[in-house]
């Protein structure tokens, strides 16, 4: 995947990036009986108080329905177009069954108009096709991985991931699995799980360019805390530009803002990690 740069015939220009949208049919409208219409919270809850800062303005975007879940076993479908998706880094496939049903999945790296795509227990292991953790090779790059089988995938979704089935576990029903954090973790193996790597490999190459830009996805500055007062941030305050006067940075309310761990001590699920994506 190609990135697109401009000439400088503005300020914004001259470090502005765009993806080249190679494969990707930009003439396309969405396909209506997929689309829903989106609310805008502007990151306010339901008493209309702010819980996300950083939040609200942009483009009006529309829902695309993703079949995350794969659930149409043993029928072909054949990729109509690949299409832009607001709602995600990765870049989207228009998929049409035998039976004439339209779905959206997600389109891997290779997938292309006019190919097609089987979610089978006995399917090939080729991009975009689906299958149970059981049925797919040691060593395979995965991705919309499943956490709970029938839910629907959950892990291995943006732009460019992938992930790698290392090893199975019959005797548990478990397979170990490397996620694109550098996470060892185990997933059960009757859980779906899709070939090949997300498409839009080089979405994490993409310079803005502009604050405009950022404006138009529906993201609002971001203030330092080092320029407020003391009474808005525990770095605000002082004469000129004064350092932070603590052992490290912290948030507004005074967490520790690096390397602080978040994660509940009696989480359920810590028995399925085998290690930590940050461990030695």
């Amino acid at each position: 995947m190609a990135i697109k740069t401009f000439k400088p015939y503005t300020p914004a220009r001259r470090n502005m990036t765009v993806s080249a949208f190679e494969g990707v049919d930009k003439k396309a409208k969405p396909e209506r009986s997929l689309v829903e219409s989106l609310k805008k919270n502007s990151g306010r809850n339901s008493y209309g108080r702010i819980t996300v800062r950083h939040k609200g303005g942009g483009n009006r975007k529309k829902y695309r329905i993703i079949d995350f879940k794969r659930d149409k076993m043993d029928m072909p479908a054949t990729v109509q177009r690949l299409e832009y998706d607001p709602n995600r880094s990765a870049f989207i496939a228009l998929v049409k069954y035998e039976d004439g049903e339209l779905r959206y999945i997600l389109a891997p790296v290779g997938l292309k108009p006019g190919d097609q795509v089987i979610s089978s227990a006995s399917a090939d292991i080729k991009p975009g096709n689906c299958l149970p953790i059981a049925n797919i090779p040691v060593g395979t790059v995965i991705h919309n991985i499943e956490l709970n089988p029938g839910r629907g995938a959950q892990l291995v979704r943006s732009a460019g991931v992938a992930a790698q089935l290392m090893a199975k576990e019959a005797d548990k029903g478990l397979a170990q699995v490397r996620l694109p954090s550098g996470e060892f973790r185990y997933i059960r193996l009757n859980c779906m799980a899709c070939i090949g790597q997300v498409g839009n490999i080089d979405h994490g190459n993409v310079h803005i360019g502009k604050a405009g830009r950022k404006r138009h996805m529906g993201i609002r500055p971001t203030v330092r805390g080092s320029v407020m007062n003391p009474c808005d941030h525990p770095h605000g305050g002082g004469e000129g530009r004064a350092p932070i006067g603590r052992p490290g940075p912290v948030t507004p309310w005074g967490k520790p803002a690096m390397g602080y761990k978040t994660r509940k001590t009696k989480n359920p699920t810590s028995k399925f990690i085998i290690k930590r994506r940050n461990s030695k």
